[in-house]
């Protein structure tokens, strides 16, 4: 598994490794019932603090993207509750959705943008099948 934080971003380190995961189980690189890297394993090949791989994990498992095993530590276990899942995804769009209002983007450029990336990660997967 191929995982890079960028320490110049924004965005949290433990975010940036969280949805680097999310992203490979999407493109099919990271499959259910796959055991993620110890959060030892992982902090010191990405270089950055135990404790931050331990909250995106935390995350990942609040999310229902893995659990966590004392034996095998975090094991990608995919929660099939679609209507929470679906109500997860209404609310992360609804801020894209209000940034790309509040830049002046219009709804047929927010359509296309939505096709372009879902068939980005839908080919990936099948690609790597």
């Amino acid at each position: 598994m191929i995982l890079r934080v960028d320490f110049n971003s924004d965005e949290a380190l433990y975010m940036q490794l969280r949805n680097q995961i999310i992203f490979g189980i999407a493109t099919g690189r990271i499959r259910e019932g796959d055991s993620l890297p110890s959060v030892r394993q992982l902090a010191e090949y990405v270089s950055i603090n135990m404790h931050t791989v331990n909250k995106a994990y935390t995350v990942l498992r609040e999310e229902g993207f893995v659990k966590l095993d004392r034996r095998k530590g975090a094991v990608v276990a995919l929660e099939a509750d679609r209507k929470r899942v679906v109500e997860e995804m209404k609310e992360e769009i609804a801020v894209a959705m209000a940034k790309a209002v509040c830049r002046g983007i219009g709804r047929e450029e927010v359509h296309r943008l939505v096709d372009e990336v879902y068939d980005a990660i839908a080919n990936r997967e099948e690609s790597e099948e």
